[in-house]
């Protein structure tokens, strides 16, 4: 009898936004990324819950990570954030519709 096992161990990282994710702050979380995929993460989930703003530079930092995720078989989901100006730009730009939204 042959029997064969594997077993797939999917990381997935949270990464939680306590501060404006504005032009100041985009190449810090651009750069905490490039490391996550290095390490070999395709998965993540981004807490925009206390995320107070976020312009268009945080926009494309999230886009961007989107784009490499789904390359390498993974995703980027977000959390809803509480900030009424945040869920606003979000639901503008149909960010709402290209990722996939969670609660908090």
């Amino acid at each position: 009898m042959k029997i064969g096992i594997s077993e797939e161990v999917v990381r997935t990282v949270r990464i939680r936004i306590e501060d404006r994710l504005d032009a100041f702050s985009a190449q810090e979380l651009r750069t905490h990324f490039d490391e996550l995929f290095e390490q070999g993460v395709t998965n993540y989930v981004i807490d925009l819950s206390a995320t107070p703003f976020m312009d268009s530079a945080g926009m494309a930092v999230l886009v961007s990570a989107m784009k490499r995720a789904r390359q390498a078989g993974g995703d980027v989901a977000l959390v809803w954030p509480d900030a009424d100006a945040v869920k606003r730009i979000l639901k503008l730009t149909h960010f709402d519709r290209v990722f996939t939204m969670l609660d908090a």
